[in-house]
């Protein structure tokens, strides 16, 4: 209603300034030039205070009461300058309303100027609902629920959508015809905007096929070696995922490589709280041997063994004594041995480790005796998945059976140095100092 009544008071100043011009000896098509300029200066006036008020005053007193609140959301309606975009709407609103009294004079220009005032209005509305959108994406991710969903992904294709309907309305105002005419000559340039947009369709299915198989999240650590890729899942938008590797270095994938490509996810690893390891111990062949009654009764004093060595000692005498084995050769009947011992004592003492997942897999086994001797590979899981934690317990678990190995009368296989092979050559070039055989 007031809006009609601003509406009217706008014609009757038309009326009564086209009269004045008129009475004044200006002639016709003049005096409508000159209405339609102070007409027109009347209303960019008018909508420049429209826009004052509006910003000025009702957007700072908004976001003054968004600092006062509880919430956050209006912290990112803010942030986003969604109510910018709202005030922004409002004067191209109220000028709609007046297009038809300052163009009284030049009928034609009614409905050009009012397109392009419509015109504007489209693009006014798409930038608020992403502003919307955006403010939306940044609260969800304070949810803990949220917190690794590819929500820029989503905001992408949504921000899509938007301008593609847009788009089509604006189509449909500058032609003046259906939509659907819009998507018909679409269809007929789908293999041209296939060729175009081919990345960004195939980011756009990528993304969704990400999302709903849940094969990537925001945080996740995974490892693509043909691209370099070794680290932190730092961002997932349409046609890219960033990871930020260990070296602080970023590399960019495009998101469809993540359906056409393997990569690990060591998220599985994360969420199970048990990080492998899976490293072996070279024990010189050489040094493998059968233990003597002495070094078994000496062996004995390792608390964690002496169970063992116990009840395994029992076992064996009574098979020999069942099968009547000659004992003055060690390679009839069982026997120990110190490799045998050794793999029992690594087995206990990682059983008995606190930093150790009991309840996940835990081996301690003979791989193919190779070259470098005899492997002996620890298998089993850390409690603690983090990297450097994860590191300490390994090391402290292998200084203690490199440091133990000695008691078990073992060697651990090292390639000959540069210094061992010189003091071979020299030991086999010094002088003989024996006895001259006859």
């Amino acid at each position: 209603m007031e809006m009609d009544t601003i509406a009217n008071s706008s014609n009757m100043i038309y009326q009564w300034t086209y009269e004045k011009l008129l009475a004044w000896g200006v002639p016709d098509a003049q005096a409508n030039l000159i209405n339609l300029f102070l007409l027109l200066t009347l209303l960019l006036i008018f909508l420049g205070i429209v826009d004052f008020v509006v910003r000025k005053v009702l957007v700072n007193v908004l976001t003054k009461a968004a600092s006062r609140s509880a919430t956050k959301f209006d912290d990112y309606l803010v942030r986003n300058k969604a109510l910018v975009h709202f005030a922004r709407l409002i004067p191209l609103i109220v000028s709609i309303n007046f297009i038809p009294v300052v163009f009284s004079g030049f009928p034609t220009w009614i409905d050009p100027v009012r397109k392009f005032v419509d015109i504007l209005l489209v693009i006014g509305w798409v930038m608020l609902l992403r502003a919307l959108f955006r403010s939306v994406r940044d609260h969800l991710r304070t949810k803990r629920g949220f917190h690794d969903k590819p929500l820029d992904s989503y905001l992408q294709v949504i921000n899509i959508f938007m301008f593609f309907i847009a788009g089509i309305i604006i189509f449909s105002m500058v032609t003046g015809k259906s939509p659907w005419a819009f998507l018909g000559a679409l269809g007929a340039a789908s293999a041209i905007l296939m060729l175009v947009f081919k990345d960004t369709i195939l980011g756009f299915v990528a993304s969704i096929q990400v999302s709903t198989n849940d094969m990537v999240r925001v945080g996740d650590w995974i490892e693509m070696p043909k691209y370099g890729a070794d680290g932190d899942v730092i961002e997932i938008n349409l046609n890219t995922v960033k990871v930020q590797n260990w070296d602080k270095t970023i590399t960019t994938i495009p998101t469809y490589y993540l359906i056409t490509d393997s990569f690990k996810n060591w998220r599985g690893m994360q969420n199970a709280g048990g990080r492998r390891i899976k490293r072996a111990i070279n024990v010189k062949i050489s040094s493998i041997r059968y233990l003597t009654s002495d070094e078994i009764d000496r062996l004995k004093k390792i608390q964690l063994l002496k169970p063992y060595i116990e009840e395994r000692q029992e076992e064996i005498d009574r098979y020999n004594e069942q099968t009547q084995a000659d004992r003055t050769m060690p390679v009839n009947g069982r026997n120990m041995t110190n490799v045998g011992l050794f793999r029992q004592y690594i087995n206990r003492y990682t059983q008995s480790h606190p930093q150790i997942r009991q309840d996940m897999t835990l081996l301690v086994r003979q791989l193919q005796p190779t070259e470098h001797g005899l492997p002996i590979e620890l298998y089993m899981f850390t409690a603690d998945t983090r990297w450097a934690i994860y590191e300490g317990i390994m090391s402290d678990i292998f200084d203690h059976l490199l440091a133990a190995i000695k008691y078990f009368e073992l060697e651990v296989f090292e390639a000959p140095a540069s210094d061992d092979i010189r003091s071979l050559r020299l030991s086999a070039l010094a002088p003989y100092n024996g006895d001259t055989p006859a």
